[in-house]
Parts: C-alpha cells; structure tokens; sequence
C-alpha cells in the first residue's frame, strides 16, 4: 500500500490490546472470590482492615485502576506500533563510482620531510580529493597495525571532511603499517556494495611497507574488479622519524631511525592493482588524474535518479506521554516511603514507658 498520511510502521503489535479481557475477567474473579472469602465469618466488613493489615478495593477504585492501566498500556503499544507521518525523498544507492581511500597513520608518516609532515599533506589530499569531487563516492580507512574505519563509502562526504583533523598516528595503540589488514578491510566494504559498481581504492602512504606478497594481494584485488590507484607521500631523501614525545625515534642501533619515500614499491603496488601511481604535490593534477580515472562507470547518469522515501517516525510522542504519566505515581510511592520511615526519638522513646505502664 502506497502510505501518503499518518499510519503505523508495525500496527501488529496492537495485537496486544487482547491481553485486556483476560486480565479484566482475572479482576472480577478475584474480586468475586474475596467477598466470599472465610474471615468474612469472622469480622464484621468494616473492621477487616484493622484485623488483617490491608483493605479491599471498593469496585469503583478496582476498575478505575485497570482502565489507568489499560491506559498506559495502549500509550505503550503505539509508541511499539510506530506511528508516523511526513516524509522526505532520498535517492537511492545505486551502482556508479566508488572510491575508498586507504590512509597511512603509522608512525613514519609524522616525518617532516614534506611540509606541515606527511600526514598532514596527506589530509590536504584528501581535503582536495573531496572538494574536486563531483561523481565518486567516497569512503575513509585510517590504518597502522590495525585499520580503522573512518567512514564507509557515502555521498556525503561532509564526514570524511570532519574527521580529517582528528586522524593522527596515535590512533593505533601498536605501531606498525600492515597493509595486508587494511586491504581486507577495504575488500569487505567494496564487496558490499551494488554488483555493477566501479570499485577503487587510492592508498596514500609513503610505501614503508615491510609485509611480504603485497603486490599478489593488490592483484587479487583487482582481478576481482577493485582497482588500486596509489598516492606517494613524502620525498626520497626521507627524514629522521619523530617519537610520541617529539624527539627523534631511537632505533635498536641508538642511532635515529630515518625514512624515506619507498616510490619503486608504490609503483609496483600501482602497476599490480591495475591503477595510477602520482607522488602528492602541492598542485591539482594528481588528486585529478585520480579523481579522473575512478570515474570509469559506463552506467547511464539516469541510473541514480530513483528515490525512495524516509518517514519521520514520532514513536516517541506516545513515549513522552506514557512517562508524563507514570511520574506522579512515582512522586506518590517516594512520599508513602517518608511518611513510613523512622519515627522521632521521642516517639520511639515514649512508646516502651506506654507499653510499661
């Protein structure tokens, strides 16, 4: 059914409202049976609460009480039901060009070989990437000796923009570059997307890469479709590696351990996957040709334009309401609880003398 107004996202659950006539003939039974019960034998009605501690709901009070109930018990099963209304049109995900960015976070990347230091060229390629972009879509895996996902691939890419600041190499708790992890991370995400999508990755990193069988890896890739383009950072006379605390990192030796832009290994990860090799630099033709050769979709531009529509949910109205109510029943029970609680030194100490005399 096409739903154009107010409707209920899962009105089976007003199914529920069956468990009233039970609990409805329960009350009336009970009821029925205590007015029969065999201390009536005994006292008279108006002195049974004395005996026993307790005192039997008049019939007014008793159903009052259950339609209360019965009350919040429907305010409870429509918030369950999932009343909504208005809409908003949101185009569907459908197959065209993805591009799923594999960033280096590993210590190395902090050397400062390459102004602000290699992780922060590599922020500003990205940032370019994103601002150029006018077909991909893009997704975010920060990775050292485990990947993280930053963010999956989307059409907004206002969420990559806003985590960019926050990637740093601390992100990974153990040091490292395994790049192995990252690409089966990256083959999971691009695996789920629509079977007719061009999938690629871009790997921006400055290739200190020490894993064996990486270009095997990257060819697997792209013989399963998944292109591997591939983005240099840093410069070959390297630079020494800063430690957490700014100095120079300390190899095994005692001598400053120093790294340099690895270009021969990228290019052959490049020429493996299938994709371009550019080294970054500080102008628009390298986030271009890349931006340019993931762009290799053969679908029609029509294939995007279906839409599919988004309710506003508003379960919590119900919500809101059903707890509104329930308050004073709480405030009530609390106030009960003081009046019952310990009585005045006074009072406890007049009592015995009362009891003696």
């Amino acid at each position: 059914m096409n739903e154009t107004g107010f409707h209920f996202a899962e009105p089976a659950w007003f199914w529920g409202l069956l468990a009233l006539p039970p609990v409805a003939w329960w009350l009336w039974r009970s009821a029925a049976r205590a007015a029969k019960a065999p201390v009536h034998r005994y006292a008279d009605p108006d002195l049974l609460p004395h005996l026993t501690g307790t005192r039997a709901l008049a019939g007014t009070e008793r159903w009052g009480r259950f339609f209360a109930w019965s009350g919040l018990w429907l305010l409870l099963l429509t918030a369950m039901a999932g009343p909504r209304w208005d809409y908003t049109d949101v185009r569907l995900f459908q197959p065209g060009d993805n591009l799923l960015i594999l960033l280096d976070v590993s210590r190395s990347m902090e050397t400062a070989d390459v102004a602000p230091s290699r992780l922060g060229r590599a922020r500003q390629e990205i940032q370019d990437l994103i601002m150029q972009n006018r077909r991909l879509r893009l997704g975010l895996i920060a990775f050292a000796s485990s990947p993280h996902v930053v963010a999956p691939v989307t059409e907004d890419s206002r969420t990559i923009l806003l985590a960019l600041p926050a990637l740093a190499t601390d992100l990974a708790r153990l040091q490292g570059s395994r790049l192995h992890a990252a690409l089966d991370r990256a083959e999971i995400l691009l695996d789920a997307l629509p079977a007719d999508s061009a999938r690629s990755l871009l790997l921006i990193s400055d290739g200190d890469f020490d894993e064996p069988d990486l270009a095997e890896r990257v060819t697997q890739l792209a013989e399963a479709g998944m292109v591997v383009h591939v983005l240099g950072i840093g410069s070959g006379a390297g630079g020494d590696v800063p430690g957490p605390r700014g100095a120079p990192l300390v190899g095994p030796d005692g001598a400053p351990v120093r790294s340099a832009l690895d270009a021969e290994q990228l290019r052959a990860l490049a020429a493996a996957g299938g994709g371009l090799y550019r080294h970054a630099d500080y102008r628009d033709e390298d986030t271009a040709d890349i931006l340019k050769a993931a762009a290799r979709s053969k679908l029609p531009p029509q294939a995007t334009d279906e839409r599919t529509r988004i309710w506003h949910e508003r379960y919590y109205l119900p919500v809101l309401l059903l707890l509104a109510l329930l308050l004073p029943r709480f405030k009530g029970r609390a106030r009960r609880h003081r009046q019952a609680g310990p009585q005045p030194a006074a009072a406890a100490a007049a009592r015995p003398a009362e009891e003696t005399a």
